[in-house]
This record gives structure tokens, C-alpha cells and sequence, in this order.
């Protein structure tokens, strides 16, 4: 019987949120492109927003490196978070 060849991307595939099936390359990716947070990964893909098992998960892999809005908010510069936010255009990609 010959080998089946498995690509890549269904190996490496690792689900966080089972939920939503949102993977671990999605949250690196929203990371990424500025969200810190939990709960702006929820607002980019729902992950969390369930039945929250996933939530410390998601934690983990953001870690506490270092974060453009934390950064804004210990400056006092709450007006510029909220100009920053990344959710709105990560839903607009995600649609």
C-alpha cells in the first residue's frame, strides 16, 4: 500500500479555540498585525467568546513581550489606543 502524503499545512494545523476552529497561526497572526489582548483576538475571530477554555491558551501564546498599545496606555495616551485599534480592520480581512 503506498504512503499518503500529508501536506504541510494539515499537519502543523493547531486548533486554540475548537469553538470557532481558530488556529494558533490566526491568533500569531493577529498578534502580529497589533492585537495585545485576549479580548482582541475575540474581536478579530471569537475565539474566547464560548466557552472560554481557550482564553489563557490564547495568553500564552501572546506572552508579555512587548505590546505598541500597552505601551500608549502607561504614557496616558489612552486617545491614541483607541485610534490604534486593530480590530475593525482585522474583522474587515476576516469577512
Amino acid at each position: 500500500m503506498a504512503a499518503r502524503t500529508i501536506p504541510l499545512r494539515e499537519v502543523n494545523r493547531v486548533y486554540v479555540c475548537s469553538c470557532f476552529g481558530v488556529t494558533d497561526k490566526q491568533v500569531k497572526e493577529h498578534a502580529a498585525a497589533g492585537a495585545c489582548t485576549p479580548r482582541q483576538i475575540a474581536s478579530a475571530t471569537k475565539a474566547g467568546t464560548d466557552c472560554g477554555s481557550c482564553v489563557r491558551t490564547i495568553q500564552g501564546i501572546l506572552g508579555r513581550g512587548a505590546c505598541p498599545r500597552r505601551e500608549l496606555l502607561e504614557k496616558g495616551n489612552a486617545a491614541a489606543v483607541l485610534a490604534a485599534d486593530p480590530a475593525p480592520a482585522l474583522l474587515a480581512e476576516a469577512a
